[in-house]
C-alpha cells in the first residue's frame, strides 16, 4: 500500500515522471503544474460553495508550494554541490570572522576555527 500511495504521488507530483516529462523546458512544466494547481483549488473551494475557502485554499497552496519548492531546491544543491553548505573557515554562522571593539573592525585569525574546546 506504501508503495502504490508513493508511486501514485510521484506520477502526478513528478514532472519528471508524468506525462509533462515530455515538455522540454522546465519553466514551461512549471508553469503548467501551477496552472493545474490552481485548477484544483478553484475547483475544491467551488465544491465547498464559498470564495473564502478559496481564499484559503488559495493561500495554502501557495505556503505547500513554497515550501516544497525550497525542499526541492535545497536537496538538488546538496546533490550536485554539497560543500555549498560549508563555509571555509568559520563554521558556525554566529561566529564571525572580525570584531568590532570602538567602532573598529579587527579581523580574526584566519586559522583559528573558534569554540571554547578547540
Amino acid at each position: 500500500m506504501r508503495k502504490f500511495i508513493y508511486e501514485s504521488w510521484n506520477f502526478v507530483m513528478d514532472h519528471n515522471i508524468n506525462p509533462l516529462k515530455n515538455i522540454k523546458d522546465i519553466n514551461t512544466r512549471h508553469m503548467i503544474m501551477q496552472v493545474l494547481s490552481w485548477m484544483w483549488c478553484i475547483i475544491f473551494s467551488m465544491w465547498f460553495g464559498s470564495m473564502w475557502v478559496f481564499g484559503i485554499t488559495a493561500i495554502v497552496h501557495l505556503l505547500i508550494l513554497f515550501a516544497v519548492a525550497i525542499t526541492v531546491a535545497t536537496f538538488e544543491i546538496a546533490k550536485r554541490k554539497p560543500n555549498f553548505f560549508i563555509k571555509k573557515g568559520y563554521h558556525t554562522p554566529s561566529r564571525s570572522s572580525a570584531i568590532y571593539f570602538e567602532g573598529k573592525r579587527i579581523e580574526l585569525d584566519p586559522n583559528d576555527k573558534g569554540g571554547e574546546h578547540e
